[in-house]
């Protein structure tokens, strides 16, 4: 394809690799220390002497352990050398590629920087250069308005079709329609969300510069922790002339925790009280896992990441029920993110005064990737 970097990505042998890597230090861990626990409390109870087959145990564990290390390393040798299929290829390797990335993406860039995901412009699956030539190839009908969407945790670029087949089109073809040309990113999500921020913001100052044809006006979608992602590339600020920021007139956001998400808070809590319980301690190490990009949705973003002053400003939240005030909606919203979080209003703050605020009833965090409702309601905010 003309337009596709040039980069292979990861196959799907580093995936493996990874897996057996997670194997051994989670599974298989989590497995023996809770037998050790269980064991040694019961003995303690009992008073009973520590048994010469626990030897024998970790004897096997260690044996076990040491197999799937080495299978780890030879399955990441043979994916470094090009071995096996893609996972790039295919839409089942680009959704698990971005799970991934979402849960330990900043362990990745750390360990196994050949599974990160780069930020970057796709178009048919594939990363686009940012260069006049490579994005006038992508974008032959390329327009002066650009409506930029990025995706939340866990989630890629293919996640904006959501149930395509159901309601006949997606955001990005009905703001085409209407002569938006719409651009979709794709990043690492497991990274802390103002590191994505400020690589954001460089992105988006480099597509501004390239454009074919020049930009006039921005438009910027972020769904769940995109929106956050928005929030803080905007708080960045450059000495460039033409800053991309000046030319964003409107931002809309979708689902995003902006005072935080409390499954979040409760996946950390969990982990916390675990760790304090020989029996569960393992456990524990598995939710810690978790990377900072999940653990930066516990708290949002607080007011020092300010609102652009000349841009407008949308926020969508949903509730599972038909009315925000239900019981279940209060505690649940759309299932990860409550009204109040959605729209930045809490007891004591508003983080965007003089915001419009849409409700979808009876509608799930991903359900709002594609819901006519927010569909009808961009193309007036953005006409």
């Amino acid at each position: 394809m003309a337009h596709s970097a040039d980069r292979a990505g990861p196959g799907l042998l580093d995936a493996l690799s990874l897996a057996a890597e997670a194997t051994d230090e989670l599974v298989l861990s989590t497995v023996r220390d809770t037998h050790v626990a269980i064991g040694a409390r019961v003995r303690a109870a009992l008073r009973l002497p520590g048994p010469r087959r626990g030897i024998v145990a970790t004897a096997i564990y260690h044996g076990v352990g040491l197999g799937l290390r080495s299978a780890g390393a030879g399955l990441g040798a043979a994916g470094r050398a090009g071995v096996g299929p893609r996972l790039e290829d295919r839409p089942t390797g680009r959704f698990l590629s971005s799970a991934v990335n979402g849960l330990i993406g900043d362990r990745l860039r750390d360990q196994r920087p050949g599974l990160v995901i780069p930020m970057a412009v796709r178009v048919d699956g594939a990363d686009v250069p940012v260069t006049t030539g490579h994005l006038a190839a992508a974008f032959p009908d390329a327009t002066g308005r650009v409506v930029v969407f990025l995706h939340g945790l866990s989630e890629h670029e293919g996640h904006w079709d959501r149930h395509r087949d159901r309601h006949g089109t997606t955001y990005g073809e009905a703001l085409a329609a209407t002569g938006w040309t719409p651009v979709f990113l794709r990043l690492n999500t497991g990274l802390a969300i103002r590191e994505n921020g400020a690589a954001l913001a460089a992105l988006l100052q480099e597509l501004a510069d390239a454009w074919p044809g020049g930009i006039d006006r921005i438009a910027l979608v972020g769904h769940s922790m995109g929106g956050l992602m928005i929030r803080s590339a905007c708080a960045v600020r450059t000495d460039t002339d033409r800053p991309w920021a000046e030319r964003v007139s409107d931002v809309v956001t979708l689902g995003t925790p902006h005072l935080g998400a409390p499954l979040a808070d409760q996946v950390g809590r969990g982990a916390a009280a675990m760790g304090r319980l020989p029996e569960t301690a393992a456990f524990g190490r598995i939710l810690d896992w978790r990377s900072v990009g999940v653990r930066d949705l516990v708290g949002g973003l607080a007011e020092e990441v300010p609102a652009l002053p000349h841009a407008r400003y949308r926020l969508v939240c949903a509730t599972l029920t038909n009315s925000p005030g239900h019981p279940v909606a209060r505690v649940l919203g759309d299932a990860l993110v409550r009204v109040p979080s959605a729209s930045g209003r809490g007891r004591l703050v508003d983080l965007f005064p003089g915001a419009e605020v849409l409700h979808v009833p009876r509608a799930g965090h991903l359900d709002l990737l594609n819901h006519p409702r927010v569909r009808e309601a961009l193309a007036g905010w953005l006409a």
